[in-house]
């Protein structure tokens, strides 16, 4: 019969933690074409205006809530100070994208 050794727990622990940092060294990043940037910005553009939907959905239903509250409780006879002043809500409309910059 042959005998298999089996390294000990704590050696293939020092063997992964000196390992780990090669395994995850950053590359340099390629360079970028125009069509690349172009789709960057796009891709930024979208995320903006859905931050932007986002907000106003949330102002929306704040604004939905704080009517329901002071509707509930001016039925219940509670003392309830004015509510602070905002600016309305503000919506950013269907997104649209930006023309393609002319090529020369």
């Amino acid at each position: 019969m042959q005998k298999i050794f089996v390294f000990p727990a704590a050696v293939l622990c020092a063997i992964a933690c000196l390992t780990a940092p090669v395994a995850h060294a950053k590359l340099p990043a390629a360079p970028q074409t125009e069509e690349a940037k172009a789709k960057a910005a796009e891709a930024a553009a979208k995320t903006a205006h859905g931050n932007k939907v986002e907000a106003f959905k949330l102002c929306k239903s704040m604004d939905k809530t704080a009517a329901h509250y002071f509707k509930t409780a001016a039925a219940a006879k509670k003392d309830v100070k004015p509510a602070a002043a905002t600016p309305p809500c503000a919506d950013p409309g269907p997104f649209v994208a930006a023309a393609p910059a002319p090529k020369s």
